[in-house]
């Protein structure tokens, strides 16, 4: 009697015998696509999208979706991932030829020889079929048209990218509207918000002096009641290594206006004691906390520190346009309030106060439950259902751990809890379905709380499929994936596994998108999982020799 084959030769074997089930979806996944729900500012920053929630598989490119990271390939152009907001009405989403007179058309064909004439261009990759596109349209188109009136030495042009896919795919566009700003032809991201103002401001910033002189009080004034952040040093002389150092530091920061002054009159205007020691500098807001007085060394990375750690409000309500202030923030550790409007009176007091021990710490973001746009999809995303006002911590999108508060909301509490964020003391938290009461089919159900138990098990060889119900590859990779684990069932050593991506969370099965396939070898558990990657072939020739991916997923056959 022959011996019993090895799992892993036993998954050659199944993959020798039927190469031709997984070429195709080898070539349809070849990039996988990605999960708005696994990244949050993904999630914010296409919240509102004419792209619904994915069913139906397809890989036709034609179908108005790009073919690249970030947005899956299927969708409605008539419904709204969040809900059935299509945009603006047609008459302010829809320029007329003329409120778009100065907004290059660029295209693959003359994309280089714009970006090579003009040193200055910034760029936006939008979709015909998205309502914040077209919402920021007559935004765009304003700001091309006033920065020309002003003479500034720059270029605002749009890259249609469900025509472009590849000229999006090569500037890493993964949500629409993307905005980047060229310099002598290198890129980098717009961080302000999506209006005219806005964007004049931002570019203005970049292309204008790094500090501006400010010596009459009517020119104060306008800036006092004009700007919603400025910073302005107090100096004894308008050049030199002081101003030196307040320039270095203004170029750290994208929008926030640096001035100085060695007027005493406009000193005082910024609330700065004309009989004060020279030099000193304060930032000014318009928020419940108006003045905040910088008393660290005058270099410029202490200056750009002391910007950053309290230009934003105490608490800032996310939305779309506040989010680039939250995930472009270096601080990453956030402090978050989910409560319906009418109770976050209650408990904001709490939370500004709690903030103020925490500048340049933590950030502190409230979240408004019963916000149509935002409120439901970012609750999803941590887990939390039904309105109950609810506080947690976040690390971030780079490690997107959470961690629930429990008990009373006070400002004793919050400040213990907060504390206790900073110094890592707290147990995170994952989302999980109930573990099943059976699991006897063929494809184990792993949840997010049973995964130790079956994944991590030593004794076992484990392949686990991470996907979304709503994933087109998730859906065509299905009925391979149970003729797999059928053809492999007499073998007590290895599990075939899957776990809904979606509803469930683990630190030891982060998807990469949506199919992740992740092979755990046994009595290795402690090493990270080996991923498999898409974008290799699954099978290279006629004569059956596998991919070193693939090989390296099963064992270096």
């Amino acid at each position: 009697m022959a011996a019993m084959p090895t799992p892993r030769s036993f998954l050659l074997l199944l993959l020798l015998a039927t190469p031709f089930l997984l070429l195709p979806l080898a070539a349809s996944a070849a990039v996988p696509t990605s999960n708005p729900d696994i990244d949050l500012e993904y999630l914010i920053k296409n919240a509102g999208l004419d792209d619904s929630t994915p069913s139906t598989p397809t890989d036709d490119p034609e179908d108005g979706a790009p073919d690249f990271p970030g947005l899956d390939a299927d969708y409605d152009e008539d419904e709204d991932l969040f809900g059935d907001d299509d945009g603006p009405e047609e008459d302010s989403s829809h320029p007329s030829a003329a409120d778009e007179a100065h907004v290059l058309l660029l295209t693959a064909a003359n994309f280089t020889a714009v970006l090579a004439a003009r040193r200055h261009v910034m760029v936006e990759f939008y979709a015909p079929w998205c309502g914040h596109c077209r919402a920021l349209a007559p935004h765009y188109a304003a700001a091309a048209s006033a920065l020309a009136e002003q003479g500034v030495d720059v270029a605002l042009a749009k890259v249609d990218a469900t025509e472009d896919h590849d000229l999006a795919q090569a500037h890493d566009v993964q949500g629409y509207p993307t905005l980047l700003f060229f310099i002598d032809g290198v890129p980098r991201d717009y961080s302000g918000e999506r209006t005219k103002d806005a964007i004049v401001a931002w570019i203005s910033k970049k292309l204008g002096p790094a500090v501006q002189n400010l010596t009459a009080v009517d020119e104060a004034e306008k800036v006092v009641t004009g700007d919603d952040v400025a910073v302005l040093a107090f100096l004894d002389h308008l050049s030199g290594a002081h101003s030196d150092e307040l320039a270095a530091a203004s170029r750290l920061e994208d929008t926030i206006s640096f001035y100085q002054t060695t007027s005493p009159d406009v000193a005082k205007l910024f609330h700065i004691d004309p009989e004060a020691k020279r030099p000193s500098i304060v930032l000014l807001k318009k928020e419940e906390e108006k003045l905040t007085v910088f008393d660290g060394e005058f270099r410029a990375s202490a200056i750009a520190e002391f910007v950053s750690a309290n230009k934003i409000p105490l608490i800032t309500t996310l939305t779309q346009e506040t989010a680039p202030a939250i995930f472009d923030n270096p601080i990453k550790k956030q402090i978050l309030l989910f409560a319906v409007a009418k109770e976050s009176s209650k408990f904001l007091p709490i939370i500004k106060e709690t903030a103020k021990s925490f500048k340049g710490k933590l950030l502190f973001v409230f979240v408004e439950r019963d916000n149509e746009e935002v409120g439901e999809p970012v609750a999803n995303y941590f887990g939390i259902t039904g309105q109950e006002t609810t506080v947690l911590a976040y690390t971030g999108n780079e490690d997107a751990k959470k961690f629930f508060f429990s008990g009373e909301i006070s400002l004793d509490t919050m400040k213990e809890f907060a504390q206790d964020f900073l110094e890592d003391k707290l147990t995170p938290s994952y989302k999980s379905d109930p573990v099943p009461e059976s699991n006897d089919e063929d494809v184990k159900v792993v949840v997010g709380k049973s995964l130790d138990q079956i994944v991590l098990d030593e004794s076992k060889d484990v392949l686990l499929e991470v996907y979304a119900p709503w994933c087109g590859h998730c859906q065509s990779l299905e009925p391979i994936y149970n003729k797999l684990a059928k053809y492999l069932r007499g073998i007590d050593s290895l599990v075939i596994a899957k776990m809904d991506g979606t509803n469930n969370e683990h630190p030891r099965a982060k998807p990469d998108g949506f199919p992740t396939i992740l092979f755990y070898p046994a009595g290795k558990k402690s090493f990270e999982p080996v991923l498999y990657d898409w974008s290799c072939p699954v099978i290279l020739g006629n004569g059956g020799r596998f991919s070193g991916q693939l090989a390296k997923l099963m064992g270096g056959a």
